[in-house]
């Protein structure tokens, strides 16, 4: 096989382009120091990477090679073993098959007095595995052909980072003149001919540049929208399910708070290890970015939460002022709303402060309702308070529940990716800015006595409280105990076995002391459930036959389980 010697490539620049950073054995028959080298087999294998290179000078070399490598031999290992004895056709086939499998890039066999070529066998196999098997003139100096790879090898690199850096003052500098996210996403797409998603570390994506639909098309993004981040690792990649072309991903940190991911799209071509470094620039700039963002926004956040926590509370004035003052900060409040309570399920049980001191989750809860409503309507308010987030959504009586289950579920997304479990409380529609605090007080209350009757990340309406609604007015637990020991007696107690039987009761109650229908969906025989009546009321009284007793048991269950006074059985 005689392939065009280094002079064929003479047009090759010596600095690389724009992700030419690597060097491959292509690259190495152009060197000055190996001209007229031949490439005897394992053509398929030109762009394999050099990053070392190294003699060989015993036989069993391969205890010692490393990872892209170019060996180096005056053929005199490959014609005598340990012994002084000749090396066979089996194993100089061998000998291919281990440096292969070990990842070598590729052998040079200077032609001499020890070796003139290697043998047909042996370039059989290096051509069955892709690998370069080189022949160098006589002449070949092994110091001029190590020199000139290193120093290839050290002006690759430099021109890798010198293209970063640049990149890194061209990324600062939109930042330092009033750019953002989508201007450092967009110059990155266009300087390496990739498409570019910056998204927070949960995967809402931020904003997109180059060709987003070739981006949505790999099997990296859920039903709602999130990028699947758990999915890709930090680095370089390939496309994910035989997809075309790489993936790279840097991390967005900043005083070691992470603010998201940064991915490159290759569609065309593989990346090279300059695009990643540069991706990594990239993301430094992008959370220097961000922290702007938030010290910004935490201003105007306070300016705007202060001033929706005086509305919501009656004290910003009347009516007309608070509609024009949210006139003034791009909110529509003169419409049908209801206003919907969000909690982190981390949050103490009244919810006045965060368990874990977790601010991080609170501000990224906020950012993503603010993500989901403002995709739908920029003039809803939505602000984070310190231990809840407020959303004030346009909405009807004939609405609401679809509204705000579809934006509750785009928030939630697939729950992957770090998202914190949150639950959710939903006012009465109003008509009036007037009947804001009333709407907030329902919210609040819907999402405290929802969280207790249905587990974190329940969602509760205010009109679907029911008797709950009377209870939470209680705020006396001690009088709440007390009502609930006298109805329930034993039954009121924090133990297993009361549990048990207090769930007897409730669906017995549930299907109006029906004792078939109770025994089917408690999956009891007949007689066993009989038998737990009589029990039943040896402790609670005739429950069965009396029914304002009846009533009041009824209650103390509610009241068990809603302010978790004992094991209150399941829903």
């Amino acid at each position: 096989m005689e392939p065009p010697t280094n002079n064929a490539r003479s047009d090759r620049q010596d600095l690389p382009r724009q992700g030419g950073y690597t060097l491959t054995v292509g690259d190495v028959l152009a060197l000055p120091s190996v001209s007229g080298a031949r490439l005897l087999a394992g053509r398929g294998g030109l762009d394999r990477i050099v990053q070392s290179v190294n003699v060989m000078e015993v036989p069993d070399i391969l205890a010692w090679v490393k990872r892209h490598e170019l060996l180096l031999t005056t053929g005199f290992p490959l014609r005598h073993g340990r012994a002084g004895e000749l090396l066979d056709d089996a194993a100089l086939c061998d000998l291919i098959d281990g440096l292969a499998a070990r990842g070598v890039t590729a052998l040079a066999v200077k032609a001499g007095r020890y070796l003139r070529e290697p043998p047909d066998t042996m370039l059989g196999a290096a051509e069955k595995r892709d690998f370069p098997l080189l022949l160098l003139p006589a002449a070949v100096s092994f110091d001029d052909v190590i020199s000139q790879v290193f120093t290839q090898l050290v002006d690759r690199q430099s021109s890798a980072l010198d293209i970063a850096d640049r990149l890194h003052r061209a990324l600062t500098a939109i930042v330092l003149e009033g750019g953002d996210l989508p201007q450092i996403a967009e110059e990155f797409a266009t300087l390496f001919d990739v498409d570019v998603l910056i998204c927070t570390p949960d995967g809402r994506v931020q904003t997109v540049a180059g060709d987003a639909e070739a981006l949505h098309q790999l099997p990296l993004f859920d039903p709602t929208g999130r990028f699947l981040t758990e999915r890709v690792t930090t680095g370089l990649q390939p496309a994910p399910e035989g997809r075309p072309g790489q993936v790279a991903l840097a991390r967005i940190v900043a005083g070691g708070t992470d603010h998201g991911r940064v991915v490159a799209y290759g569609r065309h071509a593989e990346l090279s290890p300059v695009t990643v470094q540069a991706l990594e620039r990239a993301a430094t700039v992008a959370a220097l970015a961000i922290t702007k963002q938030l010290a910004v926004a935490a201003v105007e956040s306070k300016y705007r939460g202060d001033f929706l926590r005086d509305a919501l509370l009656g004290t910003a004035g009347g009516p007309e002022r608070v509609a024009e003052h949210c006139g003034q900060l791009g909110w529509d409040v003169d419409r049908p709303l209801v206003v919907i309570v969000a909690r982190l399920d981390d949050t103490d049980p009244d919810g006045t402060r965060p368990a874990k001191a977790a601010w991080n989750s609170r501000d990224r809860l906020t950012a993503g309702w603010q993500q989901v409503v403002r995709a739908r309507d920029k003039t809803a308010p939505v602000v984070g308070f310190s231990h809840e987030v407020v959303t004030l959504m346009p909405a009807t009586e004939d609405t609401a529940i679809a509204v705000v289950d579809e934006i509750i579920r785009a928030v939630r997304g697939d729950r992957g990716g770090g998202r914190r479990s949150f639950s959710t409380g939903v006012s009465r529609p109003i008509r009036s800015v007037a009947d804001l605090p009333a709407a907030y007080d329902q919210a609040r209350r819907a999402v405290t006595v929802g969280r207790r009757m249905h587990g974190p990340g329940g969602v509760a309406h205010f009109d679907s409280l029911g008797v709950h609604r009377l209870i939470s007015l209680v705020t006396d637990n001690d009088e709440l105990r007390s009502f609930a020991a006298e109805a329930l007696g034993p039954l009121a107690a924090d133990t297993g076995e009361a549990a048990d039987m207090r769930r007897t009761l409730q669906t017995l109650l549930d299907h109006s002391c029906s004792v078939a229908e109770a025994a089917r969906a408690l999956h009891f025989h007949y007689n066993t459930l009989r038998y737990r009546i009589g029990k039943l009321e040896g402790l609670v009284g005739p429950f069965t036959t009396d029914p304002e007793l009846r009533l009041n048991v009824a209650l103390a269950l509610r009241v068990v389980r809603m302010r978790g006074l004992g094991n209150a059985p399941p829903a």
